[in-house]
C-alpha cells in the first residue's frame, strides 16, 4: 500500500515569498503527487517542507511509488494529480489515449556535475566487464519494458555496436539492486545517490557515465492528467510555479554551492525526512550529496531529449508510429529548448 503524508496550509503565511509564486489556484485546493524516495524528487519534498505549496494554495498529499510506470497509471485513473519521474511506454500509451500529459521538465544530465552511473556487478567486473563496450551478451536490470532503464541500456548498447544485451525486468528498483549485488543481473545504470553508495560500500563496480551517451538526457518530467493540464490552469500552474522554487533551493544548496555550507546542511536533513529516512542523518548525508543532479530551472523542458525518448519507444514498438511529441507534451506551461 502506498505510504501517505500530509500537510495542511499552516505556512502560507509567509508573506516575504508569495510573490515569487503564481497566484494560488484556490484557497486549500486538495493535491496529491506521485514521487520516488530519491533525492532526484527532492523539489517536491523542498516544495512542501519550506510552504511553497501552501503558499500557492495546494493542500499537497505524497503517495510513493517504487517505480515510474504504476505513477503513470495513476495520474491518469485520478489518484494522483501530478507525477514526477521517467518517460516511460506507459505514460506514453496514457497520453495517446488521452489520460495524461507531461507539462515540464526536471532532472537532466549535465556535463560537469555527477549524473547517473553504469554498473557493473563484482561478478561480471571481475570476468570482464569493465567498461560499456563489454556489454554484449550480458544481461541488464530494468524495472519494466518500456521503462527508463530500458531505453538507457538499449541507446548505451546501440552506441557501443552490441546488439545481444539481455534486459531482465524485475519490477522494483530493490530488486534490481538484490541482483546486481547478488551477481544474478551483470549491468545497470542508476542516479548517483544510489550508484554511490553502492560503489562506495564494495557491493557494484562503476564502468561507465550514462552522460558519455545521452549528454542532454533529460531525465524525469512534471506530468498531469490531460484533464488537469487543459481544465485545471490555474492549479497546474501553481503547483509547476511552487514546484520550480523548490526547485531552485535546491540547485543553490547542493548543485551549485551558491546557498553556502549551511542551506546545503540544512538542504540534506530536509531531504532525508524522505530519501534513506530508515538510516541515521550522519549516515544517509553523503548519499544524498552524491545524489545531486540539476532539477531544471522553471522546470524547463529539453525537448529534443524527449523526441529522442519518443523515436527509441517507436522503433522498440513499444508505442504506436503515429504518436508525436504533441500527443505527449503540452509546450503551453513553461520553457521548452
Amino acid at each position: 500500500m502506498p505510504i501517505q503524508i500530509t500537510r495542511r496550509g499552516a505556512l502560507a503565511g509567509l508573506a516575504g515569498t508569495t510573490a515569487m509564486l503564481a497566484a494560488p489556484a484556490r484557497a486549500a485546493t486538495k493535491v496529491n503527487v506521485g514521487a520516488l524516495r530519491f533525492t532526484s524528487h527532492a523539489a517536491s519534498f523542498v516544495a512542501f517542507e519550506r510552504g511553497y505549496f501552501a503558499e500557492a494554495g495546494l493542500d499537497v498529499e505524497f503517495t510513493f511509488f517504487q517505480a515510474a510506470q504504476p505513477m503513470a497509471v495513476a495520474i491518469a485513473s485520478g489518484d494522483a494529480d501530478f507525477g514526477v519521474t521517467a518517460i516511460t511506454g506507459g505514460l506514453i500509451n496514457l497520453a495517446e489515449k488521452g489520460a495524461a500529459k507531461v507539462i515540464g521538465g526536471a532532472l537532466q544530465e549535465e556535463q560537469g556535475i555527477d549524473g547517473q552511473s553504469i554498473l557493473a556487478s563484482n561478478a561480471a567486473f571481475e570476468a570482464g566487464l569493465t567498461a560499456p563496450s563489454g556489454l554484449g551478451a550480458k544481461s541488464f536490470g530494468i524495472t519494466q519494458a518500456g521503462s527508463s532503464f530500458h531505453y538507457m541500456g538499449s541507446k548505451i548498447a546501440a552506441a557501443e555496436g552490441i546488439d545481444d544485451l539481455s534486459f531482465k525486468p524485475l519490477q522494483k528498483v530493490g530488486a534490481i539492486i538484490g541482483a546486481l549485488k547478488s551477481g544474478q543481473i551483470d549491468a545497470w545504470t542508476i542516479v548517483p545517490h544510489i550508484a554511490k553508495a553502492l560503489i562506495g560500500g564494495g557491493a557494484v563496480k562503476e564502468i561507465g557515465k550514462v552522460a558519455d551517451y545521452l549528454p542532454d538526457y533529460q531525465v524525469t518530467t512534471v506530468f498531469t492528467s490531460a484533464a488537469n493540464a487543459a481544465d485545471e490552469r490555474a492549479k497546474t500552474e501553481a503547483f509547476l510555479a511552487a514546484f520550480s522554487k523548490g526547485a531552485a533551493d535546491f540547485n543553490a544548496a547542493l548543485v551549485d554551492g551558491t546557498a553556502g555550507e549551511d542551506a546545503a546542511d540544512e538542504m540534506v536533513a530536509l531531504i532525508h525526512k524522505y530519501v534513506y529516512a530508515d538510516k541515521p542523518l550522519e549516515e544517509a548525508a553523503p548519499s544524498i550529496r552524491n545524489g545531486a543532479m540539476r532539477v531544471n530551472e522553471g522546470a524547463a523542458l529539453t525537448m529534443g531529449s524527449v523526441a529522442d525518448q519518443l523515436a527509441w519507444f517507436q522503433a522498440e514498438g513499444l508505442i504506436k508510429p503515429e504518436i508525436t511529441v504533441e500527443t505527449l507534451v503540452d509546450a503551453s506551461y513553461v520553457e521548452t529548448r
